[in-house]
């Protein structure tokens, strides 16, 4: 997650995952794929950095993981607030949930 912080000065995270288009126009206008918009006082350039910094640490922790020898043993957190289910406990996800765009 990046954070980034609204015009009223409130900091929120977004998952640079699902960020398809930042925009300069002129303030700066984060898309995401579901077609939520965010607009942030970070310059375009500055989002663009914090996104590839986020990517470069998520490289450097698998590589780190690879040499320890312990990527192949990573477990997933349980949430605190969900049950185990049996699909949980032979270590299978969920199914992912579709994503639709928002209505105007």
């Amino acid at each position: 997650m990046i954070l980034v912080t609204r015009l009223n000065g409130s900091v929120f995270a977004v998952n640079p995952d699902l960020i398809q288009r930042v925009d300069a126009t002129p303030d700066t206008v984060i898309t995401l794929v579901d077609g939520a918009k965010f607009v942030v006082t970070e310059p375009l350039t500055e989002v663009v950095e914090r996104v590839m910094a986020f990517r470069a640490r998520v490289v450097a922790t698998a590589h780190a993981l690879e040499e320890t020898g312990t990527a192949d043993v990573l477990e997933l957190p349980a949430h605190p607030h969900t049950e185990t289910t049996t699909s949980d406990a032979d270590g299978e996800l969920p199914a992912p949930v579709p994503l639709h765009r928002r209505r105007p």
